[in-house]
């Protein structure tokens, strides 16, 4: 796919991600819209995102300008869907999906069937910021479109360390290093730099984590009112289930918080004898092999449970 190609003459673009943005999501959608104003200058370009996206991401261009509020509702000629699934991933830029001319999806998660007028999906990329590189042209590619791609493709490939980053991914990271940005700093406070709190939830995750299943799994949760004593919200839990990961021994690791009453965000990491993303799809969730998610209802033994019925049937 050639994005430019795509869009055409279209004279106003949305684009949004998926629901509760990660790194992946937050930096394709700013460097597509960096691209597009590059190349397209005087075209009306918006990025819809909600849920406060981390501040360690505000260091990318166009963080400021994100339209969290979702208004006013106007019809776009082409909408562009990164990183995202599934329409109901989309959450409140459902809206401007459905009302727009053209629709447009950009992602690497294989449980994406395809939902846009144009699809360019691509599974065994590393990250969205992988795919969205090889539809740009390089003659708009600028600092600012780079150091985004760059800070993608680090946080959906943990740090190139995840067996999804290939050849290609690396030659990609090799071509974006020659701009100019500190990629060393990027990694070290947007990946591995806790403040306190998160480094306090971290440790009661860990403290409070259970292995099962001979000690091939691991799970640990973190409620309200865990939640509420140290004072963190979802966003601040972000890396917690791939600690648990780390622990030898340890094929799937399981990190649940709670959004309501009995009611969980379930993380999964594999260490790849299991599929996790067959895992979650069977309750509702996707991703990928190696990392998948899924929200679920019941009590917390009540979606241990279940999720370990799913896991044992491929350990099997």
């Amino acid at each position: 796919m050639n994005l430019l190609k795509e869009i055409g003459n279209a004279k106003s673009i949305a684009i949004a991600g998926h629901i509760r943005p990660d790194g992946d999501c937050i930096s394709s959608t700013l460097a597509t819209m960096a691209y597009i104003k590059n190349a397209l200058p005087g075209v009306k370009v918006t990025v819809f995102t909600q849920d406060n996206p981390p501040t360690i991401f505000s260091y990318l261009e166009g963080y400021d300008e994100m339209n969290l509020t979702y208004s006013p509702k106007e019809k776009y000629e082409v909408f562009i869907a990164l990183d995202c699934s599934s329409t109901d991933r989309l959450g409140e830029s459902m809206f401007f999906f459905e009302n727009a001319d053209k629709t447009i999806c950009i992602d690497h998660h294989e449980t994406n069937n395809g939902f846009a007028d144009v699809n360019e999906i691509k599974p065994e990329a590393c990250s969205t910021c992988e795919v969205l590189y090889d539809t740009f042209d390089k003659q708009y590619m600028n600092d600012s479109v780079a150091v985004c791609l760059f800070s993608g493709i680090v946080h959906d490939s943990g740090v190139f360390q995840y067996s999804n980053m290939s050849r290609h991914s690396f030659e990609i990271v090799g071509d974006l290093v020659e701009y100019d940005f500190d990629g060393p700093k990027i990694i070290s406070e947007t990946f591995y730099e806790k403040s306190y709190v998160q480094n306090q939830i971290l440790g009661r995750a860990l403290l409070e984590s259970i292995l099962f299943m001979d000690g091939k799994c691991i799970v640990s949760m973190v409620d309200r009112k865990m939640m509420e004593f140290y004072n963190v919200l979802p966003k601040h839990l972000d890396g917690i289930v791939n600690q648990l990961k780390n622990t030898r021994g340890v094929e799937v690791a399981i990190f649940m918080y709670e959004m309501g009453t009995q009611r969980y965000k379930v993380s999964m990491r594999s260490g790849g004898a299991v599929n996790v993303a067959k895992v979650a799809i069977t309750f509702g969730g996707g991703g990928h092999e190696r990392a998948a998610g899924v929200e679920m209802n019941g009590t917390y033994y009540d979606v241990i449970n279940a999720l370990s019925r799913e896991i044992e049937k491929q350990m099997n």
